[in-house]
């Protein structure tokens, strides 16, 4: 037996991951003096939250610090449980490397202690779709290092492509620059991004319209999905559910038994991309490049 860890970016549902004992560490958020903990859901509205983002408001996120993780971690060492924390991009944040090193002291009190650490290189529905395989591998019996082995062998195919809505939080969080900003916005630009195999975001490729960009993203996932139309797929959202709707009508027109879930874009990565940020997520058979 071991214990399946993860954090409050793999934005899946509270009750899914009740449901499986996944435990999860929370990131933070901070709009001018006001803390929020991002406990999905538990002590602030997300959708207050996007109305807040869509006036303008730019809040702030700080990675999880060692101590955090090391209190997080410890007490499943205490009961001598193993266990497998399954992680936000280390491409994306420094909470990655608290994690380690939160490891590394528990070894020195416990050194029997069996401590492992996935970088999912990803986030959001992406960090998400990794944490419910292993709980797949973990309900069919897959062992520890089996698990472990699944995710160095294939974390590499997950694909993500993203657009948004409003350029200047890319700008803000030093994605684009100042004029990519001004410019694109004054001609209706809108980029998809997608993430890279060190587990940043970078700009794949530019539309013109919001219809197109969610369109595009349809047709993207599309050609990643071809080789098995059936797995699930994950679309999450920054508060714009309509436009979400487009991207999986999109996708079920050309794929009718397609296996689409839409949740919410948590506060830290919602963040970044300002309201109305819409992300699909799937497996390829290839690693991404």
């Amino acid at each position: 037996m071991y214990q399946i860890l993860t954090d409050s970016e793999c934005d899946l549902p509270l009750a899914t991951l009740e449901a499986s004992n996944v435990d999860a560490i929370s990131f933070h958020t901070k709009i001018g003096d006001q803390d929020l903990i991002n406990d999905f859901g538990k002590s602030y509205d997300i959708n207050e939250f996007y109305q807040k983002i869509q006036s303008g408001i730019m809040p702030t996120t700080t990675q999880v610090n060692v101590g955090e993780y090391f209190e997080f971690f410890k007490p499943y060492v205490e009961n001598k449980m193993p266990i497998v924390y399954i992680g936000f991009s280390g491409g994306l944040s420094g909470s990655m490397s608290s994690a380690h090193q939160a490891k590394s002291m528990l070894l020195e009190s416990y050194p029997e202690a069996d401590i492992r650490i996935i970088d999912t290189l990803a986030a959001s529905g992406g960090e998400g779709l990794m944490v419910l395989k292993a709980i797949r591998l973990q309900k069919a019996g897959a062992t520890l290092d089996g698990l472990v082995s699944w995710f160095d062998e294939n974390k590499m195919r997950l694909r993500s492509n993203i657009t948004v809505d409003n350029l200047n939080y890319l700008y803000h969080g030093g994605r684009i620059s100042r004029t990519s900003a001004t410019v694109g916005t004054l001609l209706k630009v809108k980029p998809i991004l997608d993430v890279d195999p060190s587990g940043k975001l970078r700009v794949a490729m530019k539309t013109r319209t919001r219809r197109k960009s969610l369109l595009e993203l349809a047709d993207l996932t599309l050609g990643i999905i071809q080789e098995n139309p059936s797995q699930p797929i994950i679309i999450t959202t920054s508060g714009d559910y309509d436009a979400a709707e487009v991207v999986k009508e999109r996708i079920i027109e050309k794929v009718s038994t397609a296996d689409i879930q839409i949740y919410p874009i948590g506060m830290t990565i919602s963040s970044h991309t300002g309201f109305g940020c819409v992300a699909v997520f799937a497996m390829g058979e290839a690693p991404r490049v």
